[in-house]
């Protein structure tokens, strides 16, 4: 009798975890993904507005900008544990509708995307620390120059346009689960192909990708299950 008694305070305290998961889960990916967007967009911001345009051999603007890309590169991280935490809750939030063939997809190309915004951060880091010691030591522009360059090759050509596989394998998922609203699967499709297709053309293109994470997350905030 002890026995059946401890089973069914087990069964039931494992079914109380179970939901508050689910309830939780929700409301986990939305402040995930909240935070990961402004810290994202606050650490793009900060090195869009010290960096021309266009690729140029001048360096003037890393001496004017140094603080804002030493800031940048100090929020980044923290925006790559918000996303990671955001990708995470997201594919729990699937369970049993996750398809294997896109949630792999999903998860590869994420982390491939965090793993290439990490490296192109830290170039940005690498061409601050060489611009300093360039005051003592003979350092060519030339080095700067290329980079810079790779920095915006490994983020822009590379970084942002796995995001854009990334938000296309989600949305589709979206689509054959009806876990999320048409118009939101739509709105991410063009989104994506927004990033796909034009990102060369505009630096300040990469916002794309935050500002979708936000509108998503705030509406899982806002569309989520009172505990």
């Amino acid at each position: 009798m002890q026995d059946l008694t401890r089973d069914k305070q087990v069964s039931n305290s494992m079914t109380h975890a179970k939901e508050y998961r689910k309830l939780n889960t929700p409301r986990a990916a939305a402040i995930a993904g909240i935070l990961f967007a402004v810290l994202f967009s606050a650490s793009i911001v900060l090195v869009r507005t010290v960096t021309p345009q266009e690729l140029t051999f001048e360096v003037d603007w890393l001496e004017q900008g140094a603080g804002r890309v030493t800031l940048a590169i100090s929020l980044m991280p923290f925006a790559g544990i918000a996303y990671l935490w955001f990708i995470g809750v997201v594919r729990d939030r699937l369970g049993e509708y996750e398809d294997r063939l896109f949630a792999t997809v999903f998860f590869g190309s994420s982390l491939l995307f965090l793993a290439m915004v990490f490296v192109s951060m830290a170039i940005a880091g690498s061409i601050l620390a060489v611009a300093k010691a360039g005051t003592e030591l003979a350092i060519p522009n030339d080095l700067i120059y290329f980079a810079r360059a790779l920095m915006l090759q490994v983020s822009n050509v590379y970084a942002l346009r796995m995001a854009g596989v990334s938000m296309i394998s989600l949305g589709t998922i979206w689509w054959r689960t009806g876990l999320m609203p048409r118009w939101m699967v739509i709105i991410t499709y063009l989104l994506a192909l927004a990033l796909l297709v034009i990102i060369n053309l505009n630096l300040w293109v990469a916002l794309i990708f935050p500002t979708w994470v936000f509108v998503i997350s705030v509406y899982k905030l806002v569309t989520a299950e009172p505990n």
